[in-house]
């Protein structure tokens, strides 16, 4: 745990919500089984195994240790959250989760729930997203006005964003009828209330309904890569592909999102060549640096693609 143990030490104070540790990337050998996020004032421990008490013990005393240095005048509050063998548990191991927790990411607000109540095993925030949604913030601010359609919305954290940034209108899909309400929270939390539709539907039977909205300036597609009976990436990923031409403005431009460890980049690159040869794939989108991986294919994918002018 030494590698975990130093990144705490050294953390540096901020308020903006980030990864501290990401063992899972392979750049501590050992050490892949941790993970350690900071939405203060609460961290959040993860860890891919079963931890001992005497594990979590001693990142409680780092904690505390380095405490009075990233949340002044707070009292130490961390959660841990085990997820091992497809299972998931958590609890809080000192101090006491905030009501109405709030993530904050370039001064934008994002409600949390860090003792998972509702959202499964996620928190309400990816942090490993957040390059993907500064790209679409500066890409929209570029395109006043410009209509968004959000695929695979969960809480809409990139709705709050390209509305923030002066986009006309989002449209958010998700079959979740309850990660839309937090979603619809979100844009209350930022004041941005008015230009978002929020579709709790299965999305392969709402292409028609999405066809009338359109078309759209920016498509995002941020799908799970394996959810039993709604989307498996390696099946269901062309079938969203295929039609984003019928959905793009001319010049349009997709975002596209694949977190699959086992799928390398070439997968998504492939994928958009056969089912969508019109389109030309711009870029892949850097990852946060605490997001660091041994392997860029078994990192988070995002990448930009263009529709012809």
């Amino acid at each position: 745990m030494q590698a975990l143990l130093a990144a705490i030490a050294n953390a540096v104070p901020g308020t903006d919500a980030r990864r501290v540790f990401h063992g899972r990337g392979g750049c501590a050998p050992g050490e892949e089984a941790w993970a350690l996020d900071l939405y203060l004032p609460v961290a959040v421990l993860t860890s891919f195994r079963q931890a001992t008490e005497e594990e979590l013990a001693t990142v409680g005393r780092a904690l505390a240790a380095r405490w009075p240095g990233l949340s002044p005048d707070q009292p130490l509050c961390w959660v841990h959250q085990c997820r091992h063998e497809g299972r998931s548990e958590t609890r809080a191991m000192a101090g006491a989760v905030p009501e109405g927790h709030l993530a904050l990411e370039d001064g934008l607000r994002y409600e949390l729930s860090l003792l998972n109540r509702g959202q499964g095993r996620n928190h309400g925030l990816f942090l490993d997203m957040a390059e993907g949604r500064r790209w679409l913030r500066s890409h929209v601010a570029d395109c006043p006005g410009a209509r968004v359609l959000n695929l695979f919305a969960y809480t809409c954290a990139f709705s709050v964003v390209a509305l923030a940034a002066g986009a006309g209108a989002v449209v958010n899909l998700d079959m979740s009828a309850g990660a839309l309400a937090t979603g619809r929270r979100n844009h209350r939390h930022n004041g941005l209330e008015n230009g978002a539709l929020f579709l709790a539907h299965d999305l392969f039977k709402s292409w028609g309904k999405l066809r009338r909205s359109g078309p759209y300036d920016v498509v995002i597609v941020d799908p799970p890569s394996y959810q039993k009976g709604s989307f498996v990436a390696t099946k269901d990923y062309a079938r969203v592909l295929r039609r984003l031409p019928e959905l793009l403005a001319p010049g349009g431009h997709a975002l596209l999102c694949l977190n699959a460890p086992e799928l390398p980049e070439a997968f998504l690159r492939d994928a958009l060549l056969e089912a969508a040869p019109a389109l030309q794939m711009l870029q892949r989108l850097p990852n946060p640096a605490s997001f660091a991986d041994v392997s860029p294919d078994r990192a988070l994918k995002v990448m930009v693609a263009k529709a012809p002018d």
